[in-house]
């Protein structure tokens, strides 16, 4: 199995088990072929971003049982799309980020530089 890695060139640290976050619901912002939307940015979530999502039409407060979803609230640790976490940052209300915990495939999305402004 091949090692999987965060931004700063390291092994992939756990993101948040409870909730279970990730694409695959283990815990870590991994990403495969399946993930369109690549949830890599390992995120605590914010009132002002959760609000700014679910405007964007991605309500995550709202539970969701069919894809095994409990809903979130400020301070929950959630893998959030790359794409969704760029375009909260262009708005100016991104959350702060894990970097030990967010995958290296953000870096197509959004540059370290950026991240590091953001890490928790």
């Amino acid at each position: 199995m091949a090692v999987i890695k965060n931004v700063l060139g390291e092994n992939l640290k756990l993101c948040c088990s409870s909730p279970a976050t990730g694409f695959y619901r283990d815990g870590f912002c991994q990403t495969g072929d399946q993930d369109l939307g690549v949830h890599v940015v390992c995120a605590q979530v914010t009132d002002e971003f959760l609000d700014y999502t679910k405007a964007q039409g991605n309500d995550l407060r709202t539970p969701a049982p069919m894809f095994n979803f409990v809903g979130l609230k400020s301070g929950d640790r959630w893998c959030l799309c790359a794409s969704r976490w760029k375009e909260a940052l262009d708005a100016g209300v991104a959350p702060p980020v894990d970097l030990a915990a967010t995958h290296e495939a953000a870096l197509k999305f959004v540059s370290l530089d950026k991240l590091r402004q953001h890490a928790l």
